[in-house]
């Protein structure tokens, strides 16, 4: 019997072979071997849990842990995918930088997302390991001084802000914090326009950045920027502004950014284009995560007025015990020991992380090999399968945080890792003390001057848009009203 003679009923032509694709993908599908966690496969080809992942990964992975227990293998969109859930056992995966790498996984990724040739290309010798050592830019007595160009150029915004506040002001809180922190970073890290219209000028480039930044999560799920409208321009018009042409003319930017030119124009076969690309994510890892994590630091605080009032107090006891005065003509200056010394203000800030962030740390086992992990347990991997932390789940574990969903910052069960925003070991965000220290000069600077209060009485919560990859957008804006405090309160 030839082929065309087979008894496909009601099925013919594409839909023919597409049902036929189906069935080899479901019989090729992987099967689990002994020693391997269990497996949960999905009945998409492909695809696998892609889709239920995506909607809800929190509850999704809630529910395996109850079936399935603390370790299970999940196929998500052609990649199996092996999750950890007891924090207990993150320390085993964190310290085993040797079979479960993750710079190779990042650097793929980046480089699709922002257009730039990946750092492993053999054309580009050590320029991950050169770009790498500019680190120590964002530590030390390096951190001190660009946390201080940090903290003018908010002084200098806030100083305009309250030009323009004569009595109450309202404005929607995530539009006012993106606006006011992607400028600072922006100025702080690259320099300032020097045009009249300076200001202008990186409003224009928050805009697009806006709107690529709204693309990034299709971007990282490997998503072809072609089927994401103009993502594609906008990318290009942003990486454009950072050309080095265009880069010259703006004045004060930082040694890490100097840093950086430096070292690509080292590389010949580096394009204009290529660097800027560079450019450009830098500036996004700089801003990306910082801008919603102020946000829902401000949106908390202003929430409970306890905490709020608790954190104002702090910091009006920093400016009397300094002799600094509060107000727009005074220039405010905080050292690295004071910043690190107001607790209630970094309390408040790692509550507001613990609650919003959700990123997925991931690693990529570079052999078959078997995980050792505490008591006994033993986990078979296989290469190119990917191990997963989900420390959302860790930061809402009611046997670590009594009462997780309410603000509530003690921990039940003493853990190396309990709060991890940033990421771990090999992953861990080398910006983090500086992100640290733009959001406490932010929150800062906002009490010192302001009176400030919601406008609207109504829940925001966490869009799940970029579910695994930072911080969570809220899933809507809301009003606030500020205006100068009183030089006498």
């Amino acid at each position: 019997m030839g082929p065309e003679a087979l008894p496909l009923g009601p099925y013919s032509g594409a839909a023919a072979a597409a049902l036929l694709l189906w069935a080899v993908c479901v019989l090729c599908r992987r099967k689990r071997k002994t020693g391997e966690p269990p497996l949960i496969n999905g009945w998409i080809p492909y695809l696998g849990k892609a889709l239920i992942f995506r909607k809800d990964a929190f509850k999704f992975l809630l529910d395996q842990q109850k079936k399935l227990g603390d370790i299970f293998t999940v196929h998500i969109a052609g990649r199996y995918i092996t999750f950890i859930m007891d924090p207990f056992q993150y320390v085993y995966v964190i310290r085993n930088s040797k079979q479960l790498e993750f710079h190779e996984f990042a650097d793929k990724m980046a480089s699709k997302t922002f257009d730039y040739p990946a750092l492993s290309n053999v054309k580009f010798p050590d320029l991950k390991e050169n770009l790498h050592r500019i680190y120590q830019y964002l530590q030390g007595k390096p951190l001190e001084i660009i946390s201080d160009h940090m903290m003018k150029n908010l002084q200098d915004i806030f100083e305009w802000k309250c030009s323009q506040a004569t009595d109450w002001e309202t404005e929607k809180m995530y539009k006012f914090c993106c606006s006011v922190m992607f400028e600072a970073s922006f100025v702080t890290l690259y320099g300032r326009v020097p045009a009249a219209d300076g200001r202008k000028v990186i409003s224009e480039i928050r805009d697009k950045f806006i709107k690529f930044d709204a693309s990034f999560p299709y971007l990282a799920a490997n998503i072809p920027i072609e089927l994401l409208g103009a993502t594609k321009k906008v990318r290009k018009e942003l990486i454009h502004h950072f050309l080095l042409q265009n880069m010259t003319k703006w004045l004060g930017g930082s040694k890490v950014v100097q840093a950086r030119q430096d070292i690509f124009e080292k590389y010949e076969l580096l394009g204009d284009y290529d660097k800027a690309a560079h450019h450009f994510a830098f500036l996004w890892a700089s801003v990306g995560n910082t801008i919603p994590a102020t946000f829902w630091a401000m949106y908390y605080l202003l929430r409970h007025p306890e905490a709020l009032a608790a954190v104002r107090d702090e910091i009006d006891h920093l400016l009397q015990s300094t002799g600094q005065k509060r107000g727009p003509t005074y220039n405010i200056h905080l050292t690295r020991e004071q910043l690190d010394n107001l607790v209630y203000l970094e309390s408040a800030l790692n509550e507001s992380l613990r609650m919003c962030s959700s990123s997925m740390n991931i690693r990529i086992s570079q052999e078959d090999f078997v995980l050792k992990l505490e008591g006994d347990q033993e986990v078979s991997l296989r290469k190119g399968d990917w191990i997963a932390l989900y420390p959302q789940i860790l930061h809402m574990d009611p046997e670590v945080y009594e009462d997780p969903k309410v603000n509530a910052q003690m921990a039940r069960r003493k853990l190396k890792y309990f709060l991890m925003p940033f990421g771990s070991g090999i992953s861990m965000c080398p910006g983090r003390f500086l992100a640290m220290n733009e959001m406490k000069m932010f929150l800062f600077l906002l009490l010192a001057h302001f009176d400030v209060e919601l406008g609207e009485n109504k829940d925001v919560r966490l869009d799940n848009g970029r579910m695994g990859l930072g911080i969570l957008l809220p899933d809507t804006d809301i009003a606030f009203r500020y205006k100068l405090r009183s030089l006498r309160n």
